[in-house]
C-alpha cells in the first residue's frame, strides 16, 4: 500500500489494538465479522468504491457503513468499518485487503490471549511443508471446480482436532477465499502477521538433522543479536543439507551448509 491507505491502515490497526485489549470485546468472533465484511466488499465492488469515493464526506461514508453493517455484526465490528471508511484510502481495493489483514490479526490476537500463538505459528509454518512436499493436497485445496463447502471439509479432515482452532479459521478463510493469491504466498504471510504480533521476526531454518533444545536458543539468541528484534524459528529438515545450516530472514539467506560450500568450491573450479 502507498500514501493515504498506507496511514489508514496504520491506524485502523491501533484502532483494533484497543478494542481487543478490551475484555469485553470476543477477539475470535471480530475476527469471524471482519472477514465476513471483507467478502462483502470484495464482491459488491460499487459498494467498496462509495465507502472510498473520496469526494463523500468521511462522516456519511461512516454512516452509511453502520446503517449497512449494524444489523449484521457487532458493535466493535461496525464501528472499526465506520472508522476505516472515515479514511482516504488511494485505492478502493486497499480497504478490502485491510480489512482482511484485520480479520487475521483479529484471530491471532484471540491465539495469543489464549497463550497459543506460538503453537498457531508453528502450525502454519508446518501446513505450509505439507503442501508444498503435495501435489495431490495441494491441486484439492486450488481446485477452482471444487466448491467451498468440500474445501472447508478437507480442511476439517486434515485439521480439526490436530490444530488449534485459530490455524483452521485462518487457513480456512485462505484456502476458500484466496483473492488472486497462490496458497504458498497467502500462508508466508500468514506466518509473518503472527510473528510481527510479538513484534517478531521469522527465520526458516534448514538443518540435515533436528537442533537440539541449547543449538536452537543459541541460533535464535545471534540472529536476534544480528537484527535486533526477537526471533521466532521456522525449523526445517532436509537431509540434503550436508552440514551446518540455512538460515532465511525474510528475502535474506544466510547460508552455512556444507552442500552450497561445495557448490561454491565448484563454481571457482570451473571459472
Amino acid at each position: 500500500m502507498n500514501g493515504a491507505s498506507r496511514e489508514a491502515l496504520a491506524a485502523a490497526r491501533e484502532r483494533l489494538d484497543a478494542l481487543t485489549d478490551s475484555t469485553s470485546v470476543d477477539a475470535a468472533r471480530l475476527a469471524d465479522e471482519l472477514a465476513a465484511v471483507t467478502a462483502l466488499l470484495d464482491r459488491e465492488v460499487s459498494l467498496r468504491r462509495v465507502l472510498t469515493d473520496p469526494a463523500q464526506a468521511g462522516q456519511a461514508k461512516a454512516e452509511l457503513a453502520q446503517r449497512l453493517l449494524g444489523t449484521q455484526v457487532g458493535g466493535p465490528a461496525a464501528d472499526l468499518v465506520a472508522g476505516m471508511v472515515r479514511s482516504r484510502w488511494s485505492r478502493s481495493r486497499d480497504l478490502v485487503d485491510a480489512l482482511e489483514e484485520l480479520a487475521n490479526t483479529a484471530d491471532l490476537t484471540a491465539a495469543q490471549q489464549a497463550g497459543k500463538l506460538d503453537d498457531v505459528e508453528d502450525e502454519l509454518f508446518r501446513f505450509g511443508r505439507i503442501v508444498s512436499g503435495s501435489t495431490g493436497l495441494r491441486a484439492a485445496l486450488t481446485d477452482r471446480k471444487a466448491t467451498t463447502s468440500a474445501k472447508s471439509g478437507l480442511l476439517r479432515s486434515l485439521l480439526g482436532g490436530r490444530a488449534q482452532s485459530a490455524t483452521e479459521r485462518l487457513v480456512t478463510r485462505l484456502v476458500t477465499a484466496p483473492r488472486g493469491r497462490s496458497l504458498e504466498t497467502g500462508l508466508e504471510s500468514l506466518s509473518k502477521l503472527a510473528a510481527e504480533r510479538r513484534d517478531r521476526m521469522v527465520a526458516i531454518v534448514t538443518s540435515a538433522v533436528p537442533l537440539s533444545d541449547p543449538q536452537k536458543q543459541r541460533l535464535g539468541a545471534a540472529l536476534a543479536k544480528l537484527y535486533g528484534r526477537q526471533m521466532h524459528l521456522n525449523l526445517d529438515v532436509d537431509p540434503e543439507v550436508l552440514g551446518g545450516i540455512r538460515v532465511q530472514v525474510g528475502d535474506e539467506v544466510i547460508n552455512g551448509s556444507l552442500a552450497d560450500r561445495i557448490q561454491d568450491a565448484s563454481r571457482r573450479l570451473a571459472g
